[in-house]
């Protein structure tokens, strides 16, 4: 498993950890049963401390991801994807508006973006 993080960067790397794994998570790539890299291990191969590792793993536990026991790691359970209510809709149009803004603020023209969500789009229908 190949997670990439920025130090350099504004989000912290608990977050990144986060981020990069539960897309893998949702898509199937790390299924039920899988083992990941002990907090130590994972810690010293993204050069951080094993506490940010941690708590990024946590974070995935509180979501129903991951099963966090002693000696033995952490193993991807089996989850079923919960129903959005109203606020959670609400919320993800809010986020994905603060996304585009923020690539846009980049430099990204927007041309570029819609292309990407409908790709994206595209590859959730499948």
């Amino acid at each position: 498993m190949i997670l990439q993080i920025n130090v350099d960067s504004e989000a912290p790397v608990y977050r990144q950890i986060v981020d990069a794994l539960r897309p893998k998570l949702v898509e199937g790539e790390l299924l039920p049963g899988d083992l990941l890299p002990p907090v130590r291990q994972l810690a010293a191969d993204l050069g951080v401390h094993f506490n940010t590792v941690a708590e990024a793993y946590r974070i995935l536990a509180e979501e129903g991801w991951l099963d966090l026991r002693r000696r033995r790691g952490a193993v991807v359970l089996e989850r079923k994807m919960p129903r959005a209510d109203r606020a959670a809709a609400g919320n993800f149009a809010r986020r994905l508006r603060e996304i585009i803004a923020e690539v846009q603020a980049g430099g990204i023209p927007a041309a570029a973006i819609a292309r990407e969500l409908r790709q994206l789009a595209e590859g959730l229908e499948q």
